[in-house]
């Protein structure tokens, strides 16, 4: 019985935990659109194709 009230009370305890952190980065993320939006930026990523062999890859394909 003892066994299965800590399993409970734990569950509840990561359950509870799992929600604070969402709660955060959904707070984060709101607080990200508004700089975005006050600055003009489209938000998203800030560069696409940027890898490690990104400029090789680009040189090598061009005629």
């Amino acid at each position: 019985m003892y066994d299965h009230a800590l399993y409970r009370s734990t569950s509840a305890e990561l359950i509870r935990r799992a929600e604070a952190e969402r709660e955060v980065r959904l707070v984060r993320l709101a607080r990200r659109a508004e700089r975005r939006a006050g600055r003009g930026d489209p938000g998203g990523r800030v560069s696409r194709g940027r890898g490690r062999l990104a400029g090789f890859v680009r040189a090598a394909l061009r005629p």
